[in-house]
């Protein structure tokens, strides 16, 4: 019998060395995983750390550019924002006989933002467009030229309404504002008669 314990003790003492070094292993492999994805995090962090810091100094690279460039493109994917405004009915300047026009402009927003200041200044904004729409003749709004010089008119006032500044002529010129709150003007119907 003294021999039979003889020959357990050691079975037992072999069974901690195996679940040892299980546990070593174990362990090695969760630090290398740990070290693997904090290095990871680390590289990627300090790479766009990188790119936001060569974007805002401006002297970056040509790949950088383009990056920057890529993502100012991105903001253009968004869904544009659009606002409706009231129809209007106005009578025109009487060239040989009465002529009115009914308008239906619709504006292309920078962002939805500006659709609350466009509420809050609707009145002023109303009476400038009915001022604009007022001043032309029917032969002005007969052409396709004729009807955009009125939309980037109306642009410009609406812009210089939104800013507090005064409507620039060589902006009424370009068919889109990118810098201004209301970036375009269309019309969903436009009717001379």
């Amino acid at each position: 019998m003294a021999e039979a314990k003889k020959t357990e003790t050691p079975a037992e003492g072999e069974v901690p060395k195996k679940k040892s070094k299980l546990l070593l292993i174990i362990l090695i492999a969760v630090l290398v995983l740990v070290l693997g994805g904090g290095g990871a995090a680390f590289f990627l962090m300090k790479k766009k750390a990188a790119d936001e810091e060569g974007a805002d100094e401006g002297d970056e690279p040509p790949a950088k550019t383009a990056k920057a460039k890529k993502k100012k493109k991105d903001d253009h994917a968004m869904p544009p924002v659009f606002s409706k405004l009231d129809p209007f009915v106005v009578k025109l300047q009487a060239e040989q006989q009465e002529a009115y026009v009914q308008a239906v402009p619709e504006l292309k927003l920078a962002d939805a933002h500006v659709a609350d200041q466009i509420k809050n200044f609707m009145p002023e904004i109303r009476h400038k467009v009915l001022l604009i729409l007022a001043g032309k003749k029917a032969a002005e709004l007969s052409t396709p030229e004729g009807m955009q010089i009125l939309a980037n008119q109306i642009r410009e006032s609406i812009n210089a309404t939104l800013t507090g500044e005064r409507p620039d002529p060589a902006k009424e010129k370009m068919d889109t504002n990118e810098e201004g709150p209301v970036i375009a003007v269309f019309f969903s119907s436009l009717i001379v008669q």
